[in-house]
């Protein structure tokens, strides 16, 4: 289904092996292997050595080395070295692209189109983001004494990314981590290694010092545990599901080192009943297509106002339908496999399920013919399920669109609210004080307006509830990579001989 040399391509240039500590590709030493498989097709196409806990504890080490220096540097150095990086990357778009295609299955034109651009986008912004490191002004707010506050970097940060984005995860956790002086250890899902890699060797050729940025491949619960757990580990940043994240949390918290987590959502889609209608149905399909549906914020509940409702499913169902599922290397794919046969498999157990108790209005099943042995699921759209059901509530990671009736707005609302997952939502009126009060009202950490999906640099990406704590991307993502520290500067010419006496009175 795709042409082979996009395999040697990868190949060749991570020849000498699939970890990246200290500036320089390495084999791992767990004595095991593992395959990256494309999921359009079956076929294997990069054999590697996954990481041991020693090879955690190799990278661990360079980050360390490597901190002291790096956090030395000015923000101006650190800034001009990520714009280089963000250059090289440019320079190397089309391989990243079809890297990424290729270990995930993504239609070529959306790592082209999104998936790259945004990597590069967010390399520039973080260069920018480097020159404001910013404390806080002088005041004289005790007495005679002046205080401030610095930021100042934190150490090594150990990060876990997810499979769905390989590459935009590891800019999302390098990125903010490096830019404001500290050093770093990914660990990439070990189904989709490849971008992770190559970003990491980029960043080398671009001129940033060994060992400030690691890459470890190995599983999670041998080497990802391992690096969480790591004493020299100052901070942990985790995406992925919220059941990994509690255990993620669980061995954090035994060292007591920050942590930031982006978890799993579903993400309602709010269609009231003066909504433009057509704008609404084009906006459900690609927010719950998007990525083949796996997407942490991907449209997943659809709530209609009962005036809209069966409209919206027959033209929803009608517009899933023309959906071009297919090889995606080829122009003409709008959506590729899922990410292996096994998250294939998961997907349809559901939709399965829900017949027991739902309508199935289109979609439903694996395609046949030519693309009978990739991990190709069909558009799927669920209606007139209860809101307390498996579908509805739980997090299905797959091209599945949920539509549910409602009648009042206070009802919506509610029902948008009522899952553990907070991480993002849309609300879809030409009503102005309609829309506002959905996105005062919605619990969760982005609001589209007659819109479902985009991301920009510039501002954050990060959940309320059991969709996690803390931001990506924009300068709050850039802050939870420092820590604050208040200095103190008694003014007088000598410094206060009584001041025992006002903590401890007076002693002989």
């Amino acid at each position: 289904m795709h042409n082979p040399g996009h395999r040697f391509q990868a190949q060749d240039r991570l020849a000498d092996g699939a970890q990246y500590i200290g500036g320089r590709l390495t084999k791992g030493t767990s004595g095991r292997t593992h395959a990256v498989v494309n999921p359009a097709t079956g076929e294997e196409v990069y054999t590697y050595e996954l990481a041991s806990t020693a090879d955690v504890d190799a990278a661990v080490a360079a980050a360390r080395a490597a901190f002291p220096g790096w956090a030395a540097t000015t923000p101006g150095e650190r800034s001009d070295a990520l714009h280089r990086f963000a250059a090289v990357l440019a320079e190397r778009a089309e391989e990243f692209a079809q890297a990424e295609s290729l270990q995930c299955g993504k239609p070529l034109k959306l790592t082209r189109e999104f998936d790259v651009p945004g990597t590069i986008d967010n390399t520039a912004f973080f260069a920018g983001a480097a020159r404001h490191l910013q404390g806080q002004s002088a005041g004289e707010y005790s007495g005679d004494h002046t205080s401030y506050v610095r930021r100042e970097p934190i150490g090594v940060v150990g990060s876990i990314a997810p499979w769905n984005y390989p590459l935009q995860m590891a800019a999302w956790k390098i990125l903010p981590a490096v830019a404001a002086g500290n050093t770093i250890v990914l660990k990439p899902a070990e189904l989709t290694p490849l971008t992770s890699l190559l970003f990491a060797e980029a960043a080398t050729h671009a001129g940033i010092p060994d060992g400030v940025i690691n890459v470890v491949t190995g599983l999670g619960r041998e080497a990802g545990e391992h690096l969480v757990g790591h004493p020299d580990v100052a901070m942990t940043s985790f995406t992925g599901s919220t059941a990994v994240g509690k255990r993620v949390a669980e061995i954090a918290t035994s060292t007591v080192k920050r942590l930031h987590l982006e978890l799993g959502g579903k993400a309602p889609f709010l269609v009231f009943d003066d909504a433009d209608l057509e704008a609404a149905v084009q906006g459900a399909v690609a927010g719950s297509l998007i990525n083949t549906g796996q997407d942490c914020t991907a449209a997943t509940r659809a709530y209609v106002q009962r005036p809209l409702y069966d409209a919206f499913v027959e033209r929803t169902a009608a517009l899933m339908a023309g959906v071009r599922v297919g090889d995606p290397f080829a122009a003409g794919t709008d959506l590729g496999p899922l990410i292996s046969h096994a998250q294939r498999d998961r997907v349809a157990g559901f939709v399965d399920r829900a017949r027991g108790y739902a309508r199935v209005v289109t979609g439903g099943e694996a395609p046949q013919g030519d693309l009978k042995s990739g991990a190709f699921y069909a558009p799927t759209l669920v209606a007139d399920a209860a809101q307390d059901s498996e579908i509805v509530q739980a997090e299905i990671f797959g091209p599945v669109l949920v539509v549910l009736p409602f009648d009042t707005d206070d009802e919506g609302i509610a029902l948008a609210n009522d899952t553990p997952y907070g991480l993002a939502a849309s609300a879809w009126s030409r009503d102005v004080y309609r829309a506002n009060r959905a996105t005062r009202e919605i619990k969760a950490g982005c609001v589209w307006v007659n819109d479902h999906i985009p991301i920009i640099s510039e501002m954050p990406h990060g959940g309320y509830k059991a969709s996690g704590f803390g931001k990506d991307m924009s300068a709050y993502s850039f802050e939870e990579y420092t820590q604050v520290k208040h200095v103190m500067f008694d003014n007088t010419a000598v410094a206060r001989k009584d001041w025992h006496r006002t903590v401890f009175g007076d002693r002989p």
